[in-house]
Parts: structure tokens; C-alpha cells; sequence
């Protein structure tokens, strides 16, 4: 299969060199089995066609989908032409999916959502297993608070009502967590992050929270699921 990675966002630099972008986060995620092109959403790169891969998966950005960018828009207007091209967001990719279907995004009063976060599955998927709960590192202040017409929350939290959305018009899915966060790229973006967005008590609980099992090679395989059963 022909992956179509629209990558939307990048790692801090200075951890660059260990852990890479987030294109390569997600080829690891879902294996060598695939062909992928990475296109820099941020420089104005997007496929000329959809056709140019059997899917696409958008990635995390630091960026709101509120924010004033030049590339925001094009990106909305790519996933609306896209139609039966399978999609799978990612946090700030499950965002912009929600915007240019018809929900909304905003910054959320419950604060950032960081660490080892659990979702339970209220309404199963043929391409999940038989999991009624996962948990996956986040990392994330926005939220989608009105899912799109067409779409239905399948999995959440009480902090995450919207934890992952299924549209029922196109073969498209997008989640809140990271599945292609190692636990080590989530504490080390933490740390990164430790007395300017975190406070010393909220890094010490998500880096805690990081040692324990997490499913992120699960909700890896349910991607690899989704796409072959739509691509």
C-alpha cells in the first residue's frame, strides 16, 4: 500500500536527532510493508491528486486549527477532495479532520491532557480486536467538542469524550492520542516542556504514568486494519 503522510507538524528540533520527525514515528508504527511519501504540509506541500497514494495519515502539529496559518486551509480543503481516499488522523490530524467536516475544535478549560491516557471503546469496530479499553500516550490542550455530522465517537474518555471519531460517509478515522509516541519521545517531549506549558506536579505525573503498559502497537495494528479493509 501507498501511505500518503501528511505531515503537519515536527518534534522539537533539539530532539530530532534521537527520535526523528513524526513521519518516521508512524512508519515505524505501522511497518515496513508499505510505500510512504512524506509531504511537508507546513512548507505548502500536498498531493496534486489524492489518487497519488491509496491513503493518507495526518499527523500531530503543535499548530491549533484556529491558528492564522497559511497551510491550515488548503490542508481542510485537501481532505474534503480526498472522498474515498482512506484517511487517519492524529491529534492535531484528528482536529482538522473534525474542522473540515463540518465540527469544531477549540482550546480546551480542562487544560492539557499529557501521559499515558486510557480510552474505553463504547462501540467496537471491525477493525479493532476485542479491547474494551486502551491506553496510549497524549498530548494535547485542543479538543474536538463538536463531532462532525457524519461522524460518531466509537471510544473516549471522560476527559476525551471525542477519543476517536468514525465517519460514516467516507473511509475515514482519527483518534486524539499518539499511537506513534515511543514512551520514551513522550517523556522526553514532557521534559521539554516541563515549567513552561507543564508544572513540576503535572510533568512528574504524565512521566509516571509513561512506565506503565501502554497499547500503542494495538492501536497500531487497528490502523493497519482500517487501511486494508478500505484501501
Amino acid at each position: 500500500m501507498k501511505i500518503g503522510l501528511l505531515e503537519t507538524g515536527e518534534p522539537p528540533e533539539h530532539l530530532q536527532p534521537e527520535f526523528g520527525r513524526y513521519a518516521a514515528m508512524f512508519q515505524d508504527l505501522l511497518g515496513s510493508g508499505h510505500d510512504y511519501v512524506v509531504y511537508d504540509v507546513q512548507a505548502g506541500v500536498l498531493p496534486a491528486d489524492p489518487g497519488e497514494c491509496d491513503a493518507y495519515v495526518v499527523t500531530g502539529s503543535s499548530a491549533g486549527v484556529y491558528d492564522d496559518l497559511p497551510w491550515i486551509e488548503p490542508l481542510k480543503a485537501f481532505l474534503v477532495a480526498a472522498g474515498r481516499q482512506p484517511l487517519v488522523g492524529v491529534c492535531f490530524g484528528h482536529q482538522v479532520m473534525a474542522e473540515a467536516f463540518g465540527g469544531k475544535v477549540v482550546k480546551s478549560d480542562k487544560g492539557w491532557g499529557v501521559g499515558l491516557h486510557r480510552y474505553d471503546v463504547a462501540e467496537p469496530q471491525p477493525w479493532m480486536d476485542a479491547a474494551s479499553r486502551v491506553a496510549v500516550p497524549a498530548s494535547h490542550q485542543d479538543q474536538v467538542i463538536v463531532i462532525p455530522p457524519t461522524a460518531r465517537a466509537v471510544a473516549g474518555s471522560a476527559f476525551t469524550p471525542a477519543g476517536i471519531l468514525v465517519y460514516d460517509d467516507r473511509p475515514a478515522i482519527s483518534m486524539q492520542f499518539h499511537p506513534e509516541f515511543d514512551p520514551a519521545y513522550a517523556r522526553a517531549l514532557i521534559e521539554s516542556r516541563r515549567g513552561s506549558r507543564f508544572t513540576d506536579a503535572e510533568a512528574d505525573a504524565a512521566v509516571a504514568s509513561l512506565d506503565q503498559a501502554n497499547d500503542r502497537a494495538r492501536v497500531g495494528d487497528w490502523i493497519q486494519a482500517f487501511l486494508a479493509e478500505n484501501a
